[in-house]
């Protein structure tokens, strides 16, 4: 956006040149817009490059946290902020609350590692300087958690991201958090003199890793309560273990979308868990489940309809998958017996799309006989064998799509 002359002069005060801008205006205002057209260049070259705020840090509240027993740095909650660059940045932001038994903060592991791993493939990433025991009880630490989403929410367009993609992360404690969030949120208050507070301060999705989650907490799960993705391991202690499967059963009883991964094996405390074969996959999931549910890109999946043929006749069972061009979009997969008829909660997103077909049957006309209908798995990735290019649709609204394949 550009600054107006008022923002010129700031901007240059800022810098320090304070000289360029305090000569007399003798020249009927020729100097100022000289000063404008410089800071307009200095903004867009600012925003071809990294951006200024990425690896910065704010307080979540200048002039004082409430409850507030001093004005130590761990009397100040704050927020570290990692963006990601220009070229990658998707609008997706994650606000991480490290673990540490709100009695230490495992900031590296816990936030800096997987800030840097998220900003890897485009979204914003906001790590928590949450208040801690013996002076501070798990109930003043969820106003930090609940202020860090308000504050990431109210500076969207500063931070480059989507006020309605913004998530949670935490481990352990921050799993507290992150849980506690997710359930205890309010809609702001709109008469607040704080600007912030007058923000919404319920996550979009929420994502505790090996977490200690509130055992009252399941009780409290509405369907409006948000997407959730869980990760636990068996090897980590039972209780743990036990408070995550009451909170995903309350997320499929009230039909909210989640995600739940219990690995046989798994340190609590691990983070990332690099190099781990079982529970270092867990990052790699969570990816997958950003790009399927929509968080990385701002389309709106769409209703298709049309026609699946092999060979001129109907494919008779099997799986046609949908790839975006965009690497942020989400992919498709549906079950198809020669028609397609998807609803706008699981459909593709407008554009462009390489299509997949796989036969899963030749013939289920009688499937009580325990037969074989083909030799093995078949699948179809463009529309005859002599084909140079992938099979692609455009996707759009009401606009029904064929796909045909000979395989001759």
């Amino acid at each position: 956006m550009p600054w107006s002359p008022d923002q010129a002069l700031a901007k240059f005060e800022d810098l320090g040149d304070t000289h360029l801008y305090k000569v007399p205006m003798a020249n009927g205002g020729k100097i100022m817009r000289l000063l404008y057209i410089l800071c307009l260049m200095m903004g867009s070259m600012s925003a071809m490059g990294n951006n200024q705020l990425h690896d910065s840090s704010v307080l979540l509240w200048p002039d004082g946290a409430p409850q507030a027993k001093g004005t130590e740095t761990t009397d100040q909650p704050g927020l570290t902020i990692h963006l990601p660059s220009n070229d990658k940045a998707t609008g997706a932001a994650i606000v991480i609350y490290p673990g540490g038994g709100f009695s230490k903060l495992a900031s590296d592991n816990e936030g800096l590692h997987v800030a840097r791993w998220l900003n890897s493939f485009g979204v914003a990433a906001f790590v928590v300087r949450y208040r801690l025991r013996p002076n501070y009880e798990p109930t003043v630490a969820l106003l930090d958690a609940q202020r860090a989403i308000r504050h990431v929410r109210h500076n969207a367009t500063t931070y480059g991201v989507d006020s309605n993609r913004i998530g949670v992360l935490g481990f352990s404690a921050g799993g507290h958090l992150a849980t506690g969030v997710a359930i205890r949120y309010d809609a702001g208050n709109p008469e607040a003199t704080d600007p912030i507070d007058s923000e919404s301060s319920r996550p979009d999705f929420t994502v505790p890793i090996y977490p200690v989650i509130d055992e009252a907490l399941p009780n409290l799960v509405t369907p409006e309560s948000p997407p959730a993705f869980l990760v636990a391991t068996h090897e980590d202690l039972a209780p743990r273990i036990k408070g995550s499967l009451p909170f995903y059963e309350a997320l499929l009883d009230n039909e909210v979308p989640a995600e739940i991964h219990v690995f046989a094996k798994g340190k609590h405390g691990a983070g990332l868990a690099p190099g781990d074969p079982s529970m270092g996959q867990w990052s790699t999931l969570l990816a997958n489940w950003l790009r399927t549910s929509g968080f990385l890109a701002d389309k709106q999946r769409i209703a298709v309809s049309g026609t699946v043929t092999i060979d001129g006749k109907p494919l008779s069972w099997g799986g046609v998958a949908f790839i975006p061009e965009d690497p942020n979009a989400p992919s498709t997969w549906v079950f198809s017996s020669g028609k397609l008829n998807i609803d706008a909660a699981s459909g593709p997103v407008p554009g462009p799309h390489r299509v997949e077909v796989h036969v899963l049957s030749k013939n289920i006309s009688d499937m009580t006989k325990g037969t074989y209908s083909m030799d093995g798995p078949a699948r179809y990735t463009k529309t005859s064998p002599d084909a140079t290019e992938p099979l692609r649709v455009m996707i759009e609204a009401n606009k029904a799509i064929t796909i045909a394949i000979t395989t001759e």
